[in-house]
C-alpha cells in the first residue's frame, strides 16, 4: 500500500499501563498504519507515571516504559516510539531531535485523550488534532473560558470527541461554540476474533475502577461525578433479578457496596494483574458472556452520547453488551447485541432478552462492531476531515 504520509500519535499508555489503555493506543497505531500512514508514537505529557501494583504515582518510569516498549516491538513499532522522562529531561526510544523533526514534518498529529498540553515544539505541527475520549471536564472549562483550556483548544486544527451528543437539545454539557466532530472508539476487528472463548460463557463481566476521583464538574449548580459507582449502587440486585451471574473485575473488595453487591448476586475478582496484560485482558473479555455495566455519572446524566472503548471490544469479540444509556443510542442501534438501560428493572430485562436468544445477540454484537466501530472506517473519517 502506498504510504499516505507521516502520522504521530500522542498518548499516555506508559503513564497508565493498563491493558484497556494500551489497546486504545494500539487500535489507533495499527488502524492508521493499515490505512497506509507511516505511524509513530510519542509520549510527551511530561507527567509522573502510575504504578498499578503500588497504586501510586512514581518518578521512575523504567518499568512502565519497558513493558510498553515490548508491546510496541511486538506490533512492529520497535524503532518508532519515544517517552519523555520528565524527571531526567531525557528521551527514551527515539532521540529528542528525531521527535521534534517528526512533529514538524508529520502530515497529521493525533493528541489522543488530549494527553499532551501544547508546547513550543507543537506550534509548527501542520495538522494538530485533539481527540477527546472523556467528554465533560474540558467542555465546562471552555464554557468558563479558562485560559489553559482556551489555549489547548486554540492550538488544535480539529477537535474530535466521543461525546456524540454535544450540541443536541437533550445534552447538558455546555455547547462551547467550537466545531466538535463526533466520533466513536475504534476497534481492530481482526484483533478481537469471535469464537475465542466458550460458545455460551457463564458470566457477564466488566473491568474498571469502582470509584474514580478528581474530575467531577458542576453544571448549573449540580455536581456530575466522574465515576460509575454512583450509578452502580442502583444496580446491585440486577444479577438476582435477571437470574444471571455477573462478575466485576474491579478494586472493590470490602465495605457496604461490596456486601450489597454480593447479596445481590455479583461476584468479584481483582482487576490486577489481569488488566495489566493485553492478552489476558482480551482473553477475559472474549471468555465473558457479555458486558454489563453502568456509565459514569458525568457521561450518563448529561446525555453526552459517550461510548466506551472497552464496550466496543466486547462487541468486536461477539459478546453482547448491556450498558447504561448516555445518548449513544441516538447514533448506534441499541436493541440486539447492544442493549441500553435505565435502572435495575430495565437492566435485568435486557439481560434476560440476551439470554433468550444468545447466539443471535452475539452475532448482532459483532455486526454492530463492524458497522459502527471499525478502526479503518473511523480513523479514515478523521484523516479525511484533516485533509490527508
Amino acid at each position: 500500500m502506498r504510504r499516505k504520509g507521516k502520522l504521530v500519535v500522542l498518548h499516555l499508555a506508559a503513564r497508565y499501563p493498563f491493558a484497556g489503555v494500551i489497546w486504545q493506543l494500539l487500535h489507533h497505531l495499527l488502524g492508521f498504519r493499515e490505512l497506509g500512514f507511516d505511524v509513530y508514537y510519542i509520549e510527551d505529557h511530561r507527567s509522573y507515571v502510575y504504578d498499578p501494583v503500588a497504586a501510586m504515582l512514581v518518578t521512575d518510569p523504567t518499568a512502565n516504559v519497558k513493558s510498553l516498549a515490548a508491546i510496541l516491538e511486538r506490533f512492529g513499532f520497535s524503532d518508532r516510539w519515544a517517552f519523555v522522562d520528565v524527571v531526567r529531561d531525557e528521551y527514551l526510544g527515539m532521540p529528542r531531535e528525531r521527535c521534534h523533526e517528526l512533529l514538524k514534518d508529520a502530515d497529521l498529529v493525533i493528541n489522543l485523550c488530549g494527553a499532551t498540553d501544547p508546547r513550543e515544539e507543537h506550534e509548527r505541527i501542520r495538522c494538530f488534532v485533539y481527540l477527546e475520549t472523556d467528554p465533560g471536564v474540558f467542555e465546562v472549562q471552555l464554557a468558563r473560558k479558562e485560559p489553559a483550556a482556551m489555549r489547548v483548544a486554540g492550538a488544535h486544527k480539529l477537535l474530535f470527541t466521543y461525546g456524540a451528543n454535544i450540541g443536541a437539545s437533550d445534552c447538558l454539557l455546555p455547547d462551547t461554540g467550537l466545531d466538535w466532530h463526533p466520533t466513536r472508539p475504534p476497534v481492530l476487528l481482526d484483533q478481537w476474533p469471535t469464537g475465542a472463548g466458550p460458545a455460551e460463557p457463564r458470566a457477564f463481566t466488566t473491568v474498571g475502577t469502582w470509584h474514580n476521583k478528581g474530575s467531577d464538574v458542576e453544571i448549573a449548580g449540580d455536581t456530575y461525578y466522574w465515576s460509575k459507582d454512583v450509578n452502580f449502587r442502583a444496580l446491585l440486585e440486577v444479577p438476582r433479578l435477571a437470574d444471571q451471574p455477573v462478575e466485576l473485575a474491579t478494586d472493590l473488595d470490602s465495605g457496604p457496596d461490596y456486601q450489597r453487591a454480593i447479596a445481590g448476586g455479583f461476584s468479584f475478582r481483582p482487576a490486577i494483574p489481569m488488566s495489566l496484560a493485553i492478552d489476558g485482558y482480551r482473553e477475559y473479555i472474549s471468555s465473558s458472556r457479555g458486558e454489563f455495566t453502568p456509565a459514569k455519572d458525568l457521561y450518563a446524566r448529561t446525555r453526552s452520547g459517550w461510548f466506551s472503548d472497552r464496550t466496543a471490544c466486547y462487541l468486536a469479540a461477539g459478546r453482547p453488551a448491556v450498558t447504561q444509556r448516555t445518548g449513544f443510542e441516538k447514533y448506534v442501534p441499541a436493541g440486539e447485541g447492544l442493549l441500553g438501560f435505565e435502572g435495575a428493572a430495565e437492566a435485568a430485562e435486557a439481560i434476560r432478552a440476551v439470554n433468550a436468544d444468545y447466539p443471535r445477540h452475539a452475532r448482532k454484537a459483532r455486526e454492530i462492531a463492524a458497522a459502527y466501530f471499525d478502526a479503518r472506517m473511523l480513523l479514515g473519517e478523521i484523516a479525511q476531515a484533516a485533509g490527508v
